[in-house]
């Protein structure tokens, strides 16, 4: 098995503590997902490190549901996702630029074998690229309508 990874990244028109608070809130991070996300639902927590989620994600034409428990390896910068029923770890993390931030989404997962993994590596990467770039826009438009709070 190969590792897949996909990643996007972007500046965020918000401080840091602010970009991180609406990325490990979960009731805020849901909010800024796309369309590809669906049913999300927070089953333990809400806030941070040893939250629960799930929900369904469609990407590349297929649809796959996931578990998640919240961690938080670097509290305040770094935040991940990991499916309790598979490899696929998603990282958030977020750097100050001032009163800026950059925030990068990385997901990594052991792919399959074979054609199938062929095709895992070459489309998934893609798919899941366009969607957080998507996710990225939506996280800086809820900061920049949020500024004032």
């Amino acid at each position: 098995m190969a590792k897949v990874q996909a990643s996007a990244a972007g500046t965020v028109d918000a401080p840091a503590d602010k970009v991180y608070g609406y990325i490990a809130d979960m009731h805020i991070h849901q909010q800024i997902l796309p369309p590809a996300f669906s049913g999300f639902q927070v089953e333990e927590g809400g806030v941070g490190a040893g939250t629960v989620t799930r929900f369904t994600i469609t990407a590349g034409g297929r649809t796959r549901e996931y578990h998640m428990r919240i961690a938080e390896p670097e509290p305040g910068r770094t935040l991940t996702e990991s499916d309790t029923g598979s490899s696929l770890v998603t990282t958030y993390t977020v750097d100050p630029q001032g009163d800026r931030s950059l925030v990068r989404i990385m997901t990594n997962w052991d792919g399959a074998s074979g054609i199938g993994g062929f095709f895992e590596r070459t489309f998934a990467p893609r798919a899941l690229q366009s969607i957080y770039a998507d996710a990225l826009k939506r996280l800086n438009d809820y900061a920049v309508a949020n500024r004032a709070a």
